[in-house]
């Protein structure tokens, strides 16, 4: 019981975190973020730049957003600071609200188009209830990787 508490402090603490400090990403700063992310892939490779695109304090979580990153090849999460549990698994089958698949779409605007915008529904940091998200996808050049970041409506 004590568990179950402690976990739905921790979720309102986290809605109050995004609600009340009224700070929402804007879209130049998620196509700003995800370019940095690709950047330090280029860099550090991808092993150094997932360890620091997973940490949740870290400087690709900002906000209320934060970079992901998906491998096109095998169609898996490699990096997700808010939903760790995430990691290692596809979503190309995973259907939103209204029945889109939008994580299939992510690796189409990476693999034809290299970057590009993604409407669909998902749950903001801290809650289970999807509400419209549009998700800026960048490919990082010359590889599978796929930087993706995005602002709530």
């Amino acid at each position: 019981m004590k568990k179950i508490i402690a976990l739905m402090w921790i979720g309102l603490l986290c809605f109050v975190n995004v609600t009340v400090a009224g700070e929402t990403a804007t879209k130049d700063e998620v196509i700003a973020k995800c370019k940095a992310a690709a950047q330090l892939v280029q860099e550090k490779g991808q092993e150094e730049a997932l360890k620091v695109i997973n940490d949740a304090k870290g400087p690709f979580t900002w906000k209320d957003s934060y970079v992901f990153v998906i491998d096109m090849e095998n169609q898996t999460v490699i990096a997700h600071p808010e939903r760790p549990q995430l990691i290692g698994k596809s979503l190309f089958t995973i259907k939103d609200k209204n029945g889109k698949l939008f994580f299939a779409e992510f690796i189409n605007v990476g693999k034809t188009k290299g970057e590009g915008w993604v409407d669909y529904l998902w749950p903001k940091p801290g809650s289970n209830d999807p509400v419209p998200k549009s998700t800026y996808v960048f490919r990082v050049p010359d590889t599978n990787v796929l930087m993706a970041a995005g602002i709530y409506e």
